[in-house]
């Protein structure tokens, strides 16, 4: 048994914010209280400034494996997660082969349990291939273990395969989670529409290509009564799009990552021009969509924080803007940025920013986590809100390093990781001693 003594202890869905101990028994929590004395417990002084929570999930990362080991594998990935506070992970389909069949799932939980480290909770493709034409067999997606279905990196190719979609998966009660982009506004774009893409000669991909496939797709949960989940939003419509499904009872959430609520395509000029760390799908927006973004977090309109983690090879990234491929890492950097740029700003509150990045991707996928209940599994993060943190790529668990972040100076951080019952992860500079 551990016993962690005197922290602060975060926990939305149980109402606590302040003083607790924590009892892990095994693989358990056992009890969470206040002056917990146990005998035989090994016991864990949690420094002052600390902060105890439930575990971090991230409900969108590429581990690439199978097939693209070369930008990462699910080891590193579950490295990463770990190293950034993430006690679980739910990968995308889009490997090779893809992820449309019962034997890919169960070789990726396979990998995951070799790593054992990270949870990993796979996404199956809604279409076989991720081409658009025929449904996986959705059903043994599920029961081989897939939490959802997506096409991602593609949007769900047509209105009546979103709608199949949307009712197969009424049937799990999973969600569809989709890529919000109507390719034919798109085209061959690569950088947001706007300024400083045509001054730098890049074609553009307007919000407005995210917004109406996000319109299509609402509108299609509402007739079917499925659940769509909108991915790494980006623009001030497809926001409105969201509040206005909401509002209408349908069963539609969103996630929002950690580059489109900081970042804005000023980066594509400046301080390095034609930057392919900054390249990616959807696009950094202008200004007022990431200002939009920000609100959308801090009046409950956004569910969830995602990092859309997408690790790409050095020699991939190193080509020209229009070559190279969208997508940068995130899992190590979201926790520093969501404290700098969140909380310390005083946009949302601590407890919110757990719901972004706990409660809500547990209960969107319906899996274990969020809430550090008796008998609740022992995955937990122990945050540093002041810890002093510089972004060292060269430290990165992550396979690959293709981040805009690199160098960047942030206020607060990650002091360990525990999944299971288990310390995967604990840094050095926290004062902590597991």
């Amino acid at each position: 048994m551990m016993l962690l003594k005197g922290g602060r202890v975060v926990d939305p869905v149980n109402g606590r914010d302040g003083s607790f101990d924590v009892l892990i028994d095994g693989d358990r929590i056992a009890r969470v209280g206040r002056d917990l004395a146990v005998d035989g417990a090994t016991v864990v002084e949690i420094p002052s400034g600390l902060v105890v929570c439930p575990g971090l999930i991230d409900m969108h990362v590429h581990l690439r494996e199978p097939g693209q080991e070369h930008k990462e594998t699910v080891a590193t990935g579950t490295a990463a997660a770990v190293a950034g506070g993430f006690t679980a992970v739910a990968c995308m389909p889009n490997t090779s082969p893809v992820n449309d069949n019962a034997g890919v799932t169960e070789y990726i939980l396979k990998k995951a349990s070799e790593a054992n480290l990270a949870r990993v909770y796979p996404i199956g493709a809604v279409s076989r291939g991720q081409q658009g034409e025929q449904l996986a067999d959705i059903a043994e997606l599920r029961q081989a273990g897939c939490v959802a279905i997506t096409d991602d990196g593609h949007p769900v190719a047509t209105a009546m395969l979103m709608r199949r979609a949307l009712e197969y998966t009424r049937m799990f009660d999973i969600p569809v989670i989709e890529h919000c982009e109507e390719q034919t506004l798109k085209v061959d774009g690569v950088a947001h529409e706007g300024y400083h893409a045509s001054a730098l000669g890049l074609r553009g991909i307007p919000g407005e290509a995210e917004s109406i496939m996000a319109l299509r797709d609402i509108s299609l949960a509402e007739l079917t009564g499925g659940r769509v989940h909108v991915a790494h939003m980006s623009a001030r419509q497809t926001l409105d799009a969201v509040r206005f499904g909401k509002a209408r009872g349908v069963r539609v959430t969103c996630e929002v990552t950690p580059h489109h609520f900081v970042l804005t395509d000023a980066l594509l000029a400046a301080p390095v021009p034609y930057d392919t760390n900054v390249k990616m799908n959807p696009p950094l927006r202008d200004a007022a969509d990431r200002d939009a973004i920000v609100a959308g977090i801090a009046d409950g309109s956004v569910d969830v924080i995602a990092t859309d983690h997408a690790p790409h090879h050095y020699d991939e990234k190193q080509v020209e803007f229009d070559r190279a491929p969208f997508g940068i890492t995130g899992l190590e950097t979201a926790v520093s940025l969501c404290f700098d740029r969140l909380v310390h700003a005083g946009c949302v509150s601590l407890a919110r920013m757990i719901e972004l990045l706990s409660v809500n991707p547990a209960r969107i996928l319906k899996i274990p986590g969020g809430a550090l209940s008796d008998g609740a599994p022992a995955d937990i993060s122990i945050l540093a809100p002041d810890m002093n943190v510089t972004v060292d790529v060269a430290r990165m668990r992550s396979k690959s390093k293709n981040t805009p972040f690199g160098g960047w100076k942030l206020r607060g951080g990650v002091a360990a990781t525990i999944v299971g019952g288990r310390v995967v992860f604990v840094n050095g500079d926290s004062r902590l001693r597991l």
